[in-house]
C-alpha cells in the first residue's frame, strides 16, 4: 500500500503534466478499439507490454481470463459481468476487435491441470468450472512447442476456448457477421516479457515480432 501511495505522488510530481491534455479529452469521451479480457494476475500488465496510453484498451480482468458461455436466463454474478463488459464495449464503444489473452505460469490453469478440489475456495472452483477445459478438443488445432509444460499449454488452449466461449453470445456473432468485429487470441510469456499470437493456419502461437505484426496488420486489410 505505501508503495501505490508513493507512486501516486511520483505521479503528480514528475509525470501528470505530460499527461493533463490527455485526462481532459479523456474526461469527455472515450473510444478504445480492443476489448482486452486479461487474467486477473498482478504480473500481466497490458498497457506495459503493449505500450498502449489511457483510452486505448477497455479491459475485462478475471481469474483464469474466463469467458463463461452465453445464457440467457444466466443468474451467475461472474456470467452478467462479463455479458454487461461486452455489451459496454460492443454497443456503447463499439470496438472492433477483443483480444483474450492467457500468460504463462497462470494460478488458475495450474488449479486445473492439477484438478485441485480447492474445497476452502468454493467461489474460485464454481468460476473455475466455467474453464471446462478438453485438451481433446483442441488437439488438431493447436501444436505445442516442446518446450512448453502441462500449464501452459492448457493455458494456450484455454484462450482459444474462451474464444469459442464469446462467439456463443448473440451480440459477438451479429458483429462478427457485419465484419464489425475481429477476435484475437494472445498469450503472454511472463519469463520472456513476449506477446504471441494465435495463427490458426500455422495450429500455432506465434512470437509477434516485426514479421508476426506485418501479418496480423495485412489481415487487418484485406
Amino acid at each position: 500500500m505505501k508503495k501505490l501511495l508513493k507512486g501516486i505522488l511520483e505521479f503528480r510530481q514528475n509525470v501528470l503534466e505530460d499527461y493533463k491534455e490527455t485526462f481532459a479529452r479523456l474526461a469527455l469521451t472515450q473510444t478504445p478499439d480492443v476489448l482486452f479480457i486479461a487474467c486477473s494476475d498482478s504480473r500481466v500488465v497490458p498497457n506495459l507490454f503493449a505500450s498502449t496510453n489511457p483510452g486505448d484498451l477497455f479491459v475485462l480482468r478475471n481469474i483464469g481470463n474466463l469467458v463463461p458461455p452465453y445464457a440467457s436466463d444466466t443468474q451467475e454474478q461472474g456470467s452478467q459481468s462479463v455479458a454487461a463488459a461486452l455489451e459496454f464495449a460492443l454497443l456503447k464503444l463499439k470496438v472492433p476487435h477483443i483480444i483474450v489473452c492467457g500468460h504463462s505460469a497462470c494460478g488458475a490453469m495450474t488449479a486445473l491441470c492439477s484438478q485441485e478440489k480447492l474445497d476452502a475456495l468454493p467461489h474460485l472452483r464454481a468460476w473455475l468450472n466455467a474453464a471446462n477445459v478438453t485438451p481433446e478438443k483442441f488437439k488438431d488445432k493447436l501444436e505445442f512447442k516442446s518446450v512448453l509444460s502441462p500449464v501452459d499449454q492448457l493455458s494456450q488452449i484455454n484462450i482459444l476456448l474462451q474464444i469459442e466461449h464469446l462467439k456463443t453470445y448473440p451480440l459477438v456473432q451479429q458483429r462478427i457477421q457485419e465484419g464489425k468485429l475481429v477476435l484475437h487470441g494472445w498469450w503472454f510469456d511472463i519469463a520472456k516479457a513476449d506477446v504471441y499470437a494465435f495463427e490458426e493456419e500455422f495450429k500455432k502461437f506465434m512470437l509477434i515480432d516485426e514479421e508476426e505484426a506485418a501479418r496480423i496488420a495485412r489481415k487487418l486489410d484485406t
